[in-house]
């Protein structure tokens, strides 16, 4: 019974996840979107290179040219445009090779043993990138096709050469993709989590409850920060790719790719990333092995504290200015030039009272030090930054 229950709500929370995605692809622009059209763009490229290939024109090798122009419409016009130039020069390459290997010998079995291990060495030509594949493929259709000559190969070439325009055609003039809200999505996700942790950390050391366990779930967090801000880069990047040869981001109405905002957004998020990780790292080794708390004072801590809250608050201002989707938020832009002058004052503060308070403790001193060098670092990438707001 309990097996049953469990399989049922399996089930359930499984199949409700393609309903909910079928659902955000309904109601709003999204990445769910985005894959119903490409791949409603895929099936109207095939048909469309079947109806001319297959029906209107009767080639003899038709079916290549829906297979090409499917896989043709590709995550970005420029990748189309790469890919299928790539790809026609693969089937290109195995459709020659096996054909007059395979004529010269007469025996197709004989020819499969010879041509295959060159095409597959073929594939791993660096100019073919990840289409050399196809070079073993065309190669199979003309050794397995049963009677091989020249007409059918010629045929089979200029199928797959079809194939691509049209699929690289649908592409590059039915909704282009575009990637821009999935760069500036990852960013926010960036900023804010380094606004949690930030806080997470402040309110730890605020509460004096900072041991080795909560140093090291602070550190895991600052370290999953990181690997956000590389998947940001790599979304800025794609982003970028997808208005290569875009007719979208021309003319009337045209869309913007991402510009110097997110670049220096990205650099920003960068190194707090690289400073959250050294704050955490430096109180994972100060918390002692036995799960005792760190050695931090109570009055150094709590400036501390205050000045990671308002780091937290800025980089959380910073991500809502910088990548605001139709302008800055000119709210949120006051707030953080606020927040930059709170980081200014707090940090001034902790430059006053660290000598006095530590000055004959070398542990505390050692600590203590590490984490004002961490907060400089970090109050003068978003000091820096915030004033081309």
């Amino acid at each position: 019974m309990k097996c049953t229950t469990w399989a049922t709500g399996f089930v359930r929370c499984r199949g409700a996840r393609p309903v909910q995605a079928v659902r955000r692809a309904w109601r709003e622009p999204g990445r769910e979107r985005d894959l119903v059209m490409q791949a409603a763009k895929a099936t109207f490229a095939a048909c469309l290179a079947w109806a001319v290939a297959g029906w209107w024109l009767q080639a003899p090798v038709a079916f290549v040219a829906p297979w090409v122009a499917v896989v043709l419409v590709e995550s970005t016009v420029y990748r189309s445009l790469a890919h299928g130039l790539q790809q026609v020069a693969a089937i290109a390459a195995g459709t020659v090779v096996a054909t007059l290997v395979a004529l010269a010998l007469g025996s197709s079995m004989i020819a499969m043993a010879l041509v295959l291990p060159a095409v597959l060495l073929l594939a791993q030509w660096h100019r073919l990138g990840n289409q050399g594949i196809y070079a073993a493929t065309g190669a199979l259709f003309v050794l397995t096709d049963g009677q091989v000559t020249l007409a059918t190969s010629g045929a089979r070439i200029a199928e797959a050469a079809f194939g691509a325009v049209v699929g690289l055609t649908v592409n590059a003039l039915i909704r282009p993709p575009v990637y821009l809200r999935d760069a500036r999505a990852a960013l926010r996700d960036a900023a804010h989590e380094a606004q949690e942790v930030l806080h997470t950390v402040a309110d730890g050391l605020a509460n004096g409850e900072w041991d080795s366990q909560a140093a090291g779930s602070g550190h895991e967090r600052a370290l999953r920060l990181e690997r956000l801000v590389d998947q940001a880069r790599s979304a800025i990047a794609w982003s970028r790719e997808s208005m290569r040869g875009n007719h979208r981001g021309h003319g009337a109405g045209s869309i913007a790719g991402p510009g110097k905002e997110y670049d220096d957004a990205l650099g920003v998020l960068d190194q707090a990333a690289v400073h959250v990780a050294g704050v955490t790292r430096t109180l994972l080794e100060s918390a002692g092995r036995d799960g005792t708390p760190a050695h931090t004072d109570p009055q150094i801590t709590g400036l501390y504290a205050d000045f990671l809250r308002h780091t937290g608050q800025a980089i959380g201002l910073y991500g809502r200015t910088r990548l605001a989707g139709t302008g800055f938020e000119h709210t949120a832009d006051s707030a953080l030039r606020e927040e930059a002058d709170e980081l200014r004052r707090s940090l001034a503060e902790l430059d006053r009272c660290l000598p006095a308070t530590v000055r004959d403790d070398p542990e505390s001193l050692a600590t203590h030090g590490a984490l004002l060098a961490q907060a400089r670092g970090l109050a003068d990438q978003l000091v820096r930054h915030h004033a081309s707001v």
